[in-house]
């Protein structure tokens, strides 16, 4: 028999009910109705879940409204409403979303559960994927509340110090997370200040206080200059990468932030003061291997530049110690990121093919790459490749600067832009390097042509154009290297 039969009268058939909720942040009290109503075996279709500002009135109590029925008392042998720990922590942050139809999203999943309790585990449901998204907003929101809460100080009539701070957020987080501020600064009077409402914690309670204004708080204070002192003496131009920084700090906060006023004088100084550094020899690279196998060792735990940080792993030049020609790639791409080995995928399978066709061994020959990491952007499941800037082309020279210092071959060959620069350290045009050999800053001998891949995206005329080339820049390196060996 199921609880709309026990009921009998207090769940009418087709009925719609109305939950007014006290606050848009009140999950015990969503939690409270939504138990009662699953256990009345009220379907999600029939029930409104209205938060002040929505429509109805909103300070009554749950009650009839053109259609709306006072809220059913669940029967005494109501069986217990299942919810897993997961979904309960999942619901407790989608609950502080600003999205009005959050607790209706709720109730559906939760009805969902009691026919299916592993519904959580299913990551490919809209509805679980969408209240995980709800979630994740408000956690990335509370973190940032974290982060830029930045406290200025004020005096009371009394003269006692009181810290005020003003923030934005975007979900309905204040109440939830003032208790990690009461935590932090227990010894301290403060306030925060946001347009969603304000908490103020006086030594021993805390309150609750409306809606506020920017104006409402003060704009800075002395200590300010220290800290700005001190942020930009910390500020690493070798560990820059504005798009992370952005994302982790966007710019809707920079204004409650004393140190944001430097960040752009910072970043625009940055690229000019790393080159420096890295030119010099003053960016912590570590000391430079003496061995190949110190190489292989240090690039895998490089984070110098942002590739190192991707989802990948180092890939290490091959070849003999000795070996007269060292041939550079841009960088490791998909396949080779897998094999852990330089020039194994469709590239590298065509350069083996025009190798032959001049008479170079490479096995002979000592292969590598100037970025040792597979730079990437995701599309879907597939990775696909991303050319490296120059800022991390310029930095993972020292690795490679490290392998031809180590191997010391009689001509190096250089394919495509990336890893000329890698090698000379500026950038080259290929169409007028190639065919000649350039001088490199030891006296070394490098000749410059395309990179294999690009040789993979044409057709027709422009590949056989392109491919003649390929094969007499290759003829033209046998050649020299036959002169050398004589």
């Amino acid at each position: 028999m199921t609880a709309q039969k026990r009921l009998g009268r207090n769940v009418s058939l087709g009925a719609h009910y109305a939950v007014h909720l006290p606050a848009p942040d009140d999950f015990a009290f969503w939690r409270e109705r939504a138990r009662g109503l699953i256990q009345c075996d009220v379907p999600p279709d029939r029930v409104s879940w209205i938060e002040p500002g929505g429509t109805g009135d909103l300070f009554a109590a749950e009650g009839p409204s053109r259609g709306e029925k006072r809220l059913p008392a669940p029967p005494a042998d109501a069986p217990p409403v299942r919810a897993s720990q997961r979904f309960l922590a999942v619901a407790r942050s989608t609950a502080l979303h600003t999205d009005p139809a959050r607790f209706g999203l709720l109730y559906r999943v939760l009805w969902r559960l009691q026919r299916n309790p592993r519904l959580m585990e299913d990551k490919a449901d809209p509805e679980v994927r969408r209240i995980e998204e709800l979630a994740k907003a408000v956690r990335r929101d509370a973190h940032k509340m974290h982060a830029f809460v930045r406290f200025r100080e004020v005096a009371e009539e009394d003269g006692t110090p009181h810290f005020v701070a003003w923030f934005e957020p975007d979900h309905h987080i204040v109440r939830a997370e003032a208790a990690f501020f009461m935590r932090r600064f227990a010894n301290m009077r403060w306030s925060i200040l946001t347009p969603r409402g304000s908490v103020h914690w006086d030594g021993e309670t805390m309150h609750e206080g409306p809606p506020a204004r920017r104006s409402d708080a003060p704009s800075g204070d002395p200590v300010e200059d220290l800290w700005r002192s001190y942020y930009a003496s910390i500020f690493n131009p070798a560990r820059l990468k504005v798009g992370a920084m952005l994302s982790e700090m966007p710019k809707k906060y920079w204004k409650n932030l004393p140190e944001a006023e430097l960040i752009p004088q910072l970043i625009a100084g940055a690229q000019a003061k790393e080159a420096q550094m890295v030119s010099s020899g003053s960016l912590d690279m570590g000391e430079k291997p003496a061995t190949l196998a110190g190489v292989d060792k240090a690039i895998h735990t490089c984070r110098n530049c942002p590739i190192g940080e991707l989802d990948n792993h180092a890939v290490m030049g091959e070849g003999p110690i000795g070996a007269a020609l060292m041939i550079v790639g841009e960088q490791p791409g998909d396949q080779e990121d897998v094999a852990g080995r330089p020039f194994v995928g469709p590239a590298g399978q065509l350069l083996d093919e025009y190798l032959v066709r001049a008479g170079i061994d490479r096995s002979a020959a000592y292969v590598t790459n100037t970025v040792k990491h597979f730079k990437f952007v995701w599309k879907g499941k597939r990775r696909l490749h991303q050319s490296p800037g120059a800022k991390e082309i310029d930095t993972c020279r020292w690795w490679l600067e490290a392998e031809r210092e180590i191997v010391k071959p009689r001509l190096v060959l250089a394919l495509g832009a990336s890893a000329a620069r890698g090698l000379l350290g500026r950038t080259v045009s290929i169409s007028k390097a190639r065919g000649a050999p350039l001088a490199l800053e030891d006296g070394g001998e490098l000749w410059v042509t395309a990179h294999p891949s690009y040789l993979l995206r044409l057709d027709g005329e422009a590949h056989e154009t392109q491919a003649a080339l390929f094969a007499s820049d290759l003829a033209a390196v046998k050649e020299r290297l036959e002169e050398l060996a004589g």
